[in-house]
């Protein structure tokens, strides 16, 4: 009957860890990040960047390459800003605060997935270090779907986040070539839109620096 009550009483308690790891990252849903909702009425904030880059990732998963775990991704895409509770939302093109965003986020995960009881714990925060350290093909399909929802915003809003924050063509092109490792067919998708969003002038032509569209 003891050994009964101890098996309840622990079952309880990991209960009441993964709770509070459920209530903390609540507070996800009130960290801003600088790219419009397709309506425009506000910035879009983290969770529902998660979730949007999830449900992406399922839509997608026929582009990914042979050997990609696409429940996998899905995982990665849902704990990936978790970290963000606390370490806040560092700007793709801010190069200030990325001195120390991997500091920032390292103690954040610490404290966020340290909330978990093991082995859930370790499971979690695996997938994350998985995630950040994009060398497999699944964490590079991963990085490459979270990079490219971002364009996608600003494409479907003339540009409003990329003008707001003076953000050029040279920048966008170096911080999303990345996707074309994952998938060649997405990069050309959203390099095409790039290229036609400098023709437009939503990305002035002065920020390409000199350099041919496409060889920066």
């Amino acid at each position: 009957m003891q050994k009964q009550k101890h098996g309840s009483s622990k079952k309880l308690n990991q209960l009441q860890q993964r709770i509070d790891f459920i209530k903390a990252i609540d507070a996800l849903k009130d960290v801003q990040r600088k790219a419009y909702l397709l309506s425009e009425s506000r910035f879009e904030n983290s969770a529902e960047h998660s979730w949007a880059v999830a449900t992406f990732a399922l839509t997608l998963a026929d582009y990914a390459k042979s050997g990609v775990d696409i429940n996998r991704v899905i995982h990665m895409l849902l704990l990936h800003d978790i970290v963000e509770v606390d370490a806040g939302v560092t700007f793709c093109y801010d190069d200030k605060g990325h001195e120390d965003k991997a500091e920032r986020e390292q103690a954040a995960a610490d404290r966020i997935f340290g909330l978990l009881p093991e082995p859930q714990a370790k499971e979690f925060r695996a997938i994350w270090d998985e995630f950040e350290a994009e060398e497999s093909d699944t964490a590079q399909f991963a990085a490459a779907l979270d990079r490219m929802i971002p364009l996608i915003h600003n494409l479907n809003t003339s540009g409003r986040a990329w003008k707001e924050n003076s953000v050029s063509y040279a920048q966008i092109f170096s911080k999303n070539k990345k996707i074309e490792r994952a998938c060649p067919s997405l990069w050309d998708y959203v390099h095409s839109r790039i290229q036609q969003a400098v023709t437009d002038g939503w990305i002035p032509e002065s920020s390409i620096c000199g350099a041919q569209l496409g060889t920066v």
